[in-house]
């Protein structure tokens, strides 16, 4: 059973992390862009940015559309869209156009971000599902770890435009890897009553559910807090804290190899102590975790270590609730994994994008303002936690005992 389950998470993961290899790489050229296209700061974001909006507005459809047609054909034509978009970025030499390729590839990308979190749900349940998207998670989080390092060398040897073409390859390895090993896990039968009609129903029915999007406005918030780390901490590790972009890479991954480290401890967590007790002392850990680091920048403290050590702790909680409350979020709907999970992933980005839009304004290539909009992300996903999984009605949700009013059956 685990060697399935991790062969599974294997190719899903795989395809997963597609997209975010394209962002984690990018991260260490952000500087040298903006030099090469005679572009500030503010506009090489936006080119991050750009990719997270569209990542999460991506979902929306194909989610939907894989409920109706299966989960393999969208992913075909996701991929095939990045790896396009990825040549003509590689090629491009103006800011403006950029952002737009950029765009267009994170349409791309989604697909490879929503359709496997609905087959997760298409093969299993409760704490099954908890190990297998954890598993998921281990083989999606390598992106963070080795791609800052891949793009650094990439960088060195062949510039920024390297990094292009180096996904477009990671595109059609992923295009070749699905079509033999990934078998459809949404029949035909299963299709039948799936349709676009359908799909604006369930969306509305979600939007309405209170405890699904509690559970989803946690993971949002609290994935958030690293979308802001994301974008502004190359300009402080390395205009800063003159780091190298090797450097840079090295001490992201530490980050990285602490969220995947605890993620695999979910199933075993859920298991024993229950996923919402799980889910409520790691959001208030982590919440506590980044306002002594914020405490910490407010006094004039200017330690790289501080940063970098207070962080790592911070993402190991984030390890539990992100994975957790993905499950939780998607454990009743099974009718409706496709749209349920493109809704999930469209919030986190967008709710992840819109703040970092909003912090783009205050980028001074100094710590404090990067941790107090992380601190804002942890604080509002440890408030949403306690007002979502508090209280009997939470409890009979989790349970199972109370399905999403007037789904279909």
């Amino acid at each position: 059973m685990t060697s399935r389950l991790f062969k599974m998470a294997l190719v899903l993961g795989l395809l997963s992390a597609i997209g975010p290899f394209a962002i984690d790489m990018y991260l260490p050229a952000l500087p040298a862009i903006g030099q090469a296209l005679n572009a500030d700061g503010a506009s090489v974001q936006m080119s991050l940015t750009a990719f997270f909006i569209a990542i999460g507005l991506g979902q929306l459809l194909y989610g939907p559309v894989s409920d109706m047609v299966g989960r393999k054909p969208p992913l075909y034509f996701g991929l095939l869209l990045f790896a396009a978009c990825s040549i003509g970025c590689a090629l491009t030499s103006d800011v403006h156009l950029l952002i737009t390729l950029r765009f267009f590839q994170g349409m791309g990308a989604a697909a490879g971000m929503v359709i496997p979190r609905a087959i997760v749900r298409d093969l299993h349940t409760g704490t099954e599902a908890a190990k297998l998207m954890s598993l998921l998670m281990l083989v999606f989080s390598v992106s963070p770890i080795l791609a800052p390092l891949t793009g650094s060398a990439v960088i060195a040897a062949f510039s920024w435009r390297g990094v292009f073409w180096a996904v477009t390859i990671a595109a059609a390895a992923g295009i070749v890897m699905m079509a033999t090993v990934l078998a459809e896990t949404r029949g035909p039968e299963e299709r039948q009553e799936s349709s676009l009609g359908g799909a604006l129903r369930g969306y509305w029915l979600l939007l309405r559910d209170r405890h699904f999007m509690g559970l989803v406005l946690i993971g949002s918030f609290a994935i958030s807090g690293f979308f802001i780390y994301l974008a502004n901490s190359p300009f402080v590790m390395i205009g800063h804290y003159g780091l190298t972009p090797t450097q840079y890479s090295l001490a992201f991954a530490l980050n990285a190899a602490s969220f995947i480290g605890v993620s695999q401890l979910c199933g075993k967590l859920g298991e024993r102590f229950g996923m919402v007790p799980v889910v409520k002392v790691a959001a208030s850990a982590c919440a506590l975790v980044v306002l002594a680091l914020l405490g910490y920048f407010l006094a004039g403290g200017d330690s790289l270590a501080v940063l970098i050590v207070g962080y790592l702790v911070a993402s190991a909680f984030m390890g539990l609730v992100i994975p957790l409350t993905s499950v939780l979020s998607l454990e009743e709907h099974g009718e409706l994994a496709g749209t349920a999970s493109a809704l999930l992933g469209t919030v986190q980005m967008l709710t992840g994008a819109v703040l970092m839009a909003a912090s783009g304004p205050f980028i001074q290539g100094k710590p404090l303002p990067m941790v107090m909009g992380m601190f804002a992300g942890a604080l509002i996903a440890l408030v949403l936690t306690w007002l979502t999984l508090s209280g009997p009605a939470a409890a009979a949700r989790v349970a199972g005992s109370k399905p999403l009013p007037g789904a279909a059956k």
